[in-house]
């Protein structure tokens, strides 16, 4: 399990977790705004950012925890960005802090595509507007890029040959063979939990030994 957020404890022991969960809840939801409010591209831009913020900076979740959001959150319908604040939120307060997390997340979107939905018409054409949009989708393509190299060392720190076997055999499945993302996904969590069972009897195995 990952380490707990570090929040003031409660003096009553029965309600230290109810409290904790209380005075997380408008930290969850400020968070999320100020990531969700400077983030252009979508949703696998914020989901390195949110790495970024609760593991490296905050330290409220750890790494590999993070890393199951994602793959969870990947593989589930609906925007990442949404469930990846769903997860994250549910982990540090429950359902309060995934509420918390999923409003924080929508609210910046909502006011300024509600705002420029009402203008749109007089700026689409603008070649300013278009030349500054492209400029940005290089920009999030390094942001995506930064968090694709970091995950790969981490997998690489592991030493294991598992990991890279999968990670290699995932890569060349989507990017050269074009498979499709979802069938990749349940393949590699398929092969997880053929390895885990395989690698718990042996240990089993070797107990009774």
């Amino acid at each position: 399990m990952g380490f707990a957020p570090a929040v003031p404890a409660a003096r009553d022991g029965g309600a230290t977790s109810v409290n904790k969960k209380y005075v997380l809840l408008p930290k969850i939801f400020l968070q999320t705004m100020l990531l969700s409010a400077f983030t252009f591209g979508g949703g696998y831009v914020i989901v390195p950012l949110m790495q970024k913020r609760f593991v490296e900076k905050l330290h409220w979740i750890e790494h590999n925890e993070m890393l199951d959001f994602v793959a969870i959150a990947q593989s589930a319908p609906g925007p990442i960005a949404i469930n990846t604040s769903v997860l994250v939120g549910h982990r540090l307060a429950g359902l309060p802090g995934s509420l918390s997390a999923v409003l924080g997340t929508v609210f910046p979107p909502l006011v300024i595509l509600g705002v420029l939905a009402g203008v749109y018409a007089s700026f689409s054409g603008n070649p300013w507007v278009a030349a500054a949009m492209f400029g940005m989708r290089a920009g999030v393509a390094a942001v995506i890029l930064d968090v694709a190299v970091s995950l790969v060392k981490n997998i690489i720190k592991e030493k294991s040959i598992f990991s890279a076997a999968v990670l290699v055999l995932a890569f060349a499945a989507k990017f050269i063979f074009g498979v499709n993302i979802l069938l990749i996904l349940a393949a590699s969590a398929a092969a997880g939990l053929v390895f885990s069972l395989t690698r718990e009897k042996k240990k089993k195995g070797g107990g009774e030994a």
